[in-house]
């Protein structure tokens, strides 16, 4: 077994897993939840069949490995598991997404109207329990990615510039293509909502694209995933304050990507999120496997058409009010903060809070507004007074005078960062 090394990358290390993130490009895109993942607790994704015997690697070397690799084909499953620590979200998504829609329940929105192969549409679904993933990467111009379900199957599918969604459960399916040359740019064009992280490799490069000075890398044995040998890289916050307790990477020990990524609460208990392959074949996949064609009878959404259709729903005076209020919120965002404590603050108008607590959650159907009401803590302090939005990752302060500071830190780091911002 690989001895632990508690040698601490450097910064100018973790800046070339960022010029030389190749990999990246690769990963396979798919609408998951949580970015809102994004993210989210695993169960493991495979259990270990024993500590594999590796030559000993430094921290430095391991993020070098990483960096390096060059994985541009593969093929293989992936459990995924999200624990945020929400209420169930049964039955929430669609009456919840029209109470918030123009109009409030009356309303009409994506999530209510539109495909259910849009991949907006399947974000929700990801934000807790157990999934498994069907995965298939052949460069920049080719992946799949498929959602098994009980008696089910929702894949997206990216082939050059055609991209498709289908829904095996409804038999609908959701059409876009990309804009000419698009093909040949680093990342793929997909549809809105279809490029949040699903695989070991996308959760590893965030982390150490961020790892710096704050941050603790060593080497924390070694382990067996989709009966692969493994180095398990350890990230640790070293500041206090943040709600992510510990990132651990599974390392290919040959081609140095990612197997698995963990991802533990400062919290305790289980973790928020574990990603990972139960199977995995380097080698390339077949043609087809990217080829689609919609079943007869499939009802098939154009993107573009989609796109118009739900824009011309809501009257100009709501979309110019929308459009103020976003540009208004946006132009004062600041952070604050470094490293794994950073706060993003968000200013708004004296009162649009509280305001809009009275009037747009009034309109909400009774097990949303309990849905909302359960994540809320008031608090207090120089900032004046407010409500902690929480789950086991992500916090949001939201005050009565409209501001807010969200992030993956503590309560207690929310409201000393909007106490001292209040000075």
């Amino acid at each position: 077994m690989a001895g632990n090394d508690r040698a601490e990358a450097t910064e100018e290390v973790v800046s070339r897993v960022t010029r030389r993130r190749k990999a990246a490009r690769y990963a396979v895109p798919v609408a998951v939840a949580g970015v809102a993942a994004a993210t989210v607790g695993l169960v493991p994704a495979l259990a270990a069949s024993g500590d594999p015997n590796l030559p000993k690697i430094s921290a430095h070397d391991l993020v070098q490995k990483i960096a390096a690799s060059d994985t541009q084909q593969l093929s293989g499953s992936v459990k995924i598991t999200t624990d945020l620590g929400l209420p169930s979200l049964a039955g929430l998504g669609g009456s919840m997404a029209q109470s918030m829609a123009p109009g409030g329940a009356g309303g009409h929105s994506d999530a209510a109207s539109g495909s259910s192969a849009d991949p907006g549409s399947k974000l929700m679904e990801l934000a807790s329990g157990t999934h498994t993933l069907r995965v298939a990467v052949d460069g920049p111009k080719k992946q799949k990615i498929s959602i098994v379900e009980n008696a089910a199957e929702y894949s997206l599918i990216r082939n050059g510039r055609q991209v498709w969604a289908y829904d095996s459960a409804s038999n609908q399916a959701y059409h876009s293509t990309a804009p000419q040359g698009a093909d040949t740019k680093a990342e793929p064009a997909l549809p809105k909502g279809a490029d949040v992280p699903a695989t070991p490799k996308q959760f590893a490069d965030q982390v150490l694209k961020a790892a710096g000075p704050t941050t603790s890398l060593s080497v924390d044995g070694t382990s067996r995933i989709a009966g692969r040998d493994a180095y398990d890289l350890l990230a640790k916050p070293k500041q206090s304050g943040s709600t992510v307790g510990s990132v651990r990477i599974a390392v290919d020990a040959k081609t140095g990507t990612p197997l698995k990524f963990t991802l533990a609460p400062s919290g305790g208990g289980k973790p928020v999120l574990d990603i990972g392959y139960t199977k995995v074949d380097f080698a390339k996949p077949a043609a087809s496997t990217f080829a689609f064609t919609p079943p007869k009878g499939t009802k098939v959404t154009e993107g573009k058409q989609h796109a118009q259709q739900h824009a011309a729903k809501p009257s100009r005076q709501e979309q110019r009010q929308g459009r103020s209020q976003a540009e208004a919120a946006l132009s004062d965002a600041k952070v604050i903060g470094k490293g794994w404590t950073s706060v993003l603050r968000l200013a708004g108008p004296a009162g649009a809070v509280d305001k809009g607590a009275k009037g747009d959650t009034s309109k909400m159907p009774g097990n949303a507004q309990s849905f909302v009401n359960s994540l809320g803590d008031k608090v207090s302090g120089k900032f004046g007074s407010g409500t902690v939005f929480h789950t086991r990752l992500i916090n949001a302060l939201m005050t009565d005078k409209g501001t807010v500071y969200v992030g993956a830190v503590s309560k207690q780091t929310l409201v000393d960062t909007a106490n001292a911002a209040a000075k």
